[in-house]
């Protein structure tokens, strides 16, 4: 369970909604290592970096919501338009600090559950989407204007669910070949990203493994993912930079 941080410095918080596996725990420290390790300032000792366990129903009170600055939800192996009772609490959540106007990084599964709570409609997609990928960023978009990104960014991708529609008052920011809604924005407080900008290509050979272990996937399907691992790197550093400006910036 989260507990907030001392000080006066600026409170985020990880809403975890999937299990940290025995591997990226102790290797990252769990999810909350692998999302600070891209968005924590390492300068500012006071800004703090709290975990709650949403998969298994730990969210913030209304109260204690009120005093973090942002929040992350992250991917998870289930099903976004699922009617599990933690995911119908997720969706209760959202609906509360997006009418906070909370800052909300949502990041493949939590990409989706935030349409959901939203207005959206989410959905199974043709087939699974696993290894990098480059979706085309709309640059004169608020988000982008005034980074100076490329038109391009490659990104690694693991998911078989999709947003399917937003609301009407949502933008769509980034697409690609395969997914038509890889990123959105919904006001100045909410983003949502397909892909996963916080992966490492350690991390995606990890999942690949797992994946194949759950019978997701077949033996074949994950030795040709591996073989393509290594084809390209992701822009991590401009996905950084991105995310850290919109989560603690004015974007």
């Amino acid at each position: 369970m989260g507990s907030l941080g001392v000080g006066g410095g600026r409170r985020f918080a990880v809403l975890l909604c999937a299990e940290d596996s025995e591997y990226v725990r102790e290797r990252y420290g769990g999810y909350l290592g692998v999302f600070k390790a891209m968005l924590a300032d390492e300068v500012d000792a006071g800004e703090s970096w709290d975990l709650f366990r949403a998969v298994a129903g730990e969210l913030p009170g209304e109260a204690e919501a009120e005093l973090y600055d942002g929040f992350v939800i992250t991917g998870s192996c289930s099903d976004a338009y699922g009617d599990d009772v933690w995911i119908r609490e997720l969706l209760s959540f959202v609906k509360k600090i997006d009418s906070m106007k909370k800052k909300i990084l949502g990041v493949c599964f939590g990409h989706q559950i935030i349409s959901r709570a939203i207005g959206g409609k989410v959905g199974r997609a043709k087939s699974w989407d696993i290894g990098l990928r480059k979706i085309q960023l709309s640059l004169t978009s608020k988000p982008f204007s005034s980074l100076n990104l490329p038109t391009m960014l490659s990104i690694i991708e693991c998911h078989r669910d999709e947003v399917k529609e937003l609301p009407p008052k949502a933008e769509v920011i980034a697409r690609s070949s395969k997914t038509r809604i890889e990123m959105f924005r919904y006001g100045n407080h909410i983003m949502g990203i397909q892909g996963h900008p916080e992966y490492t290509e350690d991390i995606l050979l990890h999942l690949i493994d797992r994946l194949l272990q759950r019978n997701f996937i077949t033996k074949s399907y994950a030795e040709e993912l591996k073989v393509n691992v290594d084809v390209c790197e992701p822009d991590r550093e401009a996905w950084k930079r991105l995310c850290i400006s919109f989560l603690k910036g004015g974007l």
